[in-house]
């Protein structure tokens, strides 16, 4: 945990494309529209999980890396991303604990007009931590 200090980050962007809301309702059953639906004024939304598993891709990848032991998330949904909106996921060490390989991240989806989609704050172990 030497190289990790409160106020790294690490990020992420995606755009999301009506296949992988597609892809997702599929393989989850979730058929339900969320923040809207889909007619002539309002576009399909991005399901939280989607939002979500871009810090899952954070954690694992980046910051703090392989061997991150994703433990607790908690999640909420201010506004909605869209299909075709750029999301930028960014995570944050706010606390380390190094005596129980403890680290705590804040974690932020926001589009790139600047609208907060989704915001939490992870706990991940690092016992496992590969050396980087």
């Amino acid at each position: 945990m030497n190289h990790l200090a409160v106020g790294q980050k690490a990020h992420t962007s995606r755009t999301f494309s009506l296949d992988d809301i597609t892809a997702y309702r599929t393989l989850s059953g979730d058929t339900t529209l969320h923040f809207g639906a889909t007619d002539s004024t309002k576009q399909d939304t991005v399901p939280g999980p989607l939002l979500s598993g871009m810090f899952s891709d954070l954690l694992g990848t980046k910051l703090p890396g392989p061997g991150t032991n994703w433990l607790k998330q908690s999640l909420q949904f201010p506004d909605a991303a869209y299909v075709g909106d750029e999301v930028t996921a960014v995570v944050e060490i706010i606390r380390l604990r190094p005596k129980k390989a403890l680290i705590n991240l804040r974690t932020t989806c926001v589009t790139t007009t600047g609208t907060v989609v989704c915001k939490g704050e992870a706990l991940v172990l690092v016992k496992d931590l590969e050396k980087s």
